[in-house]
């Protein structure tokens, strides 16, 4: 027996021991750590820039309960009154009852369900592409896509307007990024055009929303899908606020400018227009297979529950097949509110879709346009940084087919006040 190598065993053990239990305090200066967190909070708060929840107790159509009181919801993005709808429901309910809740794992563990597969056959027929995959989230949806497809040797140009989670895709690839102005193809021709200076540079991604979500305005899609011929680059669209608002059956983005989608990436989200929950990309079979493979907030997220993927097979359906009437409602309201709101003189920027917001200038004078109609029984939050520039905040409404004549004029009245 080795007694002094027990011995030093056995020192080092209580050695270890020792500096586990024992830790010796670190020489933190004052403020680091959790202090700091209530200075950041307190900087929100000064700033005007705190947010808080508003938690909705109930929510039938238009309508929603808040502290026990009716106010009328020009917030969400429900806009074809689908998320009640009791076909809907019955499917997931149906769901529920078969597969439980949870799917239990990751998709390429044991999270791949039938429903899964349905759900991207059904996307795939109704965005008219080779094949699709299903993400959690929207925000999932790009900050998985655009890493995976864009590596150090792309570059990508993105509008400035896109959504967050553009931003926070391009941020997590490798690529270069080029920022190209709102709508200006003529600017991201010049940014195009100086990407051919770089040998290094392989691919080309051009990223844009189809309708932005705060201004409410439609990308050229057809000067962008020219463009990106004439450059060899890919095009990818986030179509989250353009499924089942735009086109004649509600496809979206590329059916309103009457594009065929060969070779475009299409992401989308079933939380909107469809009422339901989760978001998905449709494209040639070899991006999907890429992405299953690369995309890691596909690859290390536990799956959509299946009840979730029979709702929104259900949701595409109506969409193709009877929302037609619900899309002229939408848009009637939407013409109703945005007619009234131009005769008050506010400015809606240039709102082209059921996304109308009202500038109103600095944070502050936001923030009493949107206490004001809250004290009136309208929930129309204040938009301010970082979601918007500080000399752009507004109040975004939102209408949807399940407002009334009356849930229109109400606003408009409140709003025309002196």
């Amino acid at each position: 027996m080795n007694v002094k190598g027990s011995e030093k065993s056995r020192a080092q053990n209580t050695e270890h021991r020792t500096q586990t239990d024992n830790p010796p305090s670190p020489p933190f200066a004052k403020g680091e750590g959790f202090e700091t967190f209530s200075e950041e909070l307190r900087g929100l708060r000064e700033d005007n820039l705190f947010r808080e929840f508003t938690c909705i107790e109930l929510s039938p159509g238009s309508k929603i309960s808040i502290k026990g009181e009716m106010f009328l919801n020009f917030s969400s993005n429900d806009y074809l009154n689908l998320s009640s709808n009791p076909e809907i429901v019955k499917a997931a309910i149906n769901a529920l009852k078969k597969y439980g809740l949870g799917s239990g794992a990751s998709r390429l563990l044991s999270g791949t369900y039938a429903s899964h597969k349905k759900l991207e056959e059904r996307i795939a027929e109704f965005k008219s592409t080779q094949a699709a995959i299903v993400f959690n989230t929207g925000y999932a949806a790009n900050t998985g896509i655009i890493p995976a497809i864009a590596g150090a040797d792309a570059v990508i140009f993105s509008d400035e307007l896109n959504h967050a989670s553009i931003v926070d895709g391009t941020r997590l690839s490798k690529a270069g990024v080029k920022i190209y102005r709102h709508r200006d193809i003529n600017h991201l021709e010049s940014l195009l055009k100086k990407s051919f200076k770089s040998k290094s540079v392989k691919r080309r991604l051009i990223i844009t929303e189809t309708v932005f979500s705060m201004d409410g305005d439609i990308a050229p899609l057809n000067d962008l899908v020219s463009i990106s011929r004439k450059y060899d680059a890919l095009l990818m669209v986030d179509d989250a606020h353009g499924m089942g608002t735009l086109g004649k059956t509600g496809r979206g983005g590329l059916e309103h400018f009457g594009i065929k989608p060969d070779g475009i990436i299409q992401m989308g989200t079933l939380s909107k227009g469809a009422g339901c929950y989760g978001a998905f990309v449709a494209g040639k079979k070899d991006l999907i297979n890429l992405l299953i493979n690369r995309a890691r907030s596909f690859i290390y997220s536990t799956s959509l529950p299946p009840a979730v993927c029979e709702a929104g097979i259900k949701a595409i359906d109506i969409i193709d097949s009877r929302s037609i009437n619900s899309r002229k409602r939408l848009w009637k309201n939407r013409d109703r509110l945005y007619q009234g709101l131009k005769s008050l003189g506010y400015d809606t920027l240039d709102s082209e879709t059921p996304i109308i917001p009202l500038l109103a200038g600095n944070v502050k004078d936001t923030l009493k346009m949107g206490r004001y109609l809250y004290r009136n029984k309208i929930l129309a939050p204040a938009i301010r940084p970082p979601t918007v520039p500080e000399e752009k905040c507004r109040i975004r409404l939102s209408v949807t087919a399940g407002h009334t004549d009356e849930d229109i004029d109400l606003v408009l009245e409140i709003l025309g006040r002196p």
